[in-house]
């Protein structure tokens, strides 16, 4: 599949500048430690004080044109480093760095207009509004870069053939299979052509053969944007350039 998502949105100076280095990471990260407070009762906002080291030194380059994988068994810490990696969460230590940029130094409005231009997310269970077609969907984030309706729509009907929904446009989540709101999903993070493109077990709701799918779909996305997926099924990543693996909070390959 030929990737025609990309170099189609600007409207308006970009608040999120990339490094002007063209060999730069997409997104790199060093020596990297996140730990949580270990709840008990966590409903109740009771903790027994003890903290968990989520990640433990772990850094990471991954380039435009890579696909990354990331794999390990659950408590591994993959999910923890993909948050920390599309600026949805910062490090306790060490450096992440998006798009040239040290997530660390930003306000979280600047971390929030960072992921908007830089980053577009996947998540396992789809997170689409029920009430809302595929093609509103996947335009979504276009509202918040403030693009006009008309190029709404077509940038929303550009992705959705290039995910092999074109013929979806107008259905609702519900009206659709659960490898088909994926797909949704991926055309959604595609919206803002960003250079990265981050997907937590991105198949753990699709049979094999559909996540097998979905997969072809992140590895032909890979053109000159960075891509990585976690996993804890080593077949899911088969196709991806390189696998990092995560034991206990620390990379171990």
């Amino acid at each position: 599949m030929r990737d025609t998502t990309r170099g189609t949105v600007r409207t308006e100076p970009d608040a999120s500048p990339a490094s002007d280095d063209p060999d730069a990471p997409a997104v790199s990260c060093r020596d990297v430690v996140r730990e949580y407070t270990r709840g008990d009762g966590s409903l109740l906002g009771r903790s027994d004080g003890r903290s968990v080291r989520a990640l433990d030194g772990v850094s990471l380059d991954v380039h435009p044109g890579e696909f990354v994988g990331v794999a390990g068994t659950s408590g591994s810490g993959k999910s923890t480093l993909l948050h920390l990696l599309a600026a949805l969460d910062t490090p306790d230590a060490g450096t992440v760095r998006v798009a040239g940029r040290d997530v660390a130094t930003l306000s979280r409005r600047e971390r929030t207009r960072l992921r908007l231009d830089r980053v577009g997310v996947v998540f396992q269970r789809f997170h689409l509004l029920p009430a809302l077609s595929a093609a509103a969907n996947v335009a979504l984030p276009l509202i918040e870069r403030g693009v006009a309706k008309r190029r709404r729509q077509e940038r929303a009907s550009q992705l959705l053939e290039t995910v092999g929904l074109a013929d979806r446009e107008t259905h609702r989540p519900g009206a659709l299979s659960g490898g088909e709101q994926q797909r949704v999903a991926v055309a959604r993070a595609l919206a803002t052509d960003p250079g990265l493109v981050v997907a937590d077990e991105p198949t753990g709701e699709l049979d094999s053969d559909t996540g097998a799918r979905v997969i072809e779909l992140f590895a032909d996305l890979a053109d000159d944007r960075g891509v990585v997926v976690a996993s804890h099924d080593d077949q899911v990543l088969s196709g991806a350039d390189r696998v990092v693996r995560l034991r206990d909070g620390a990379r171990v390959a």
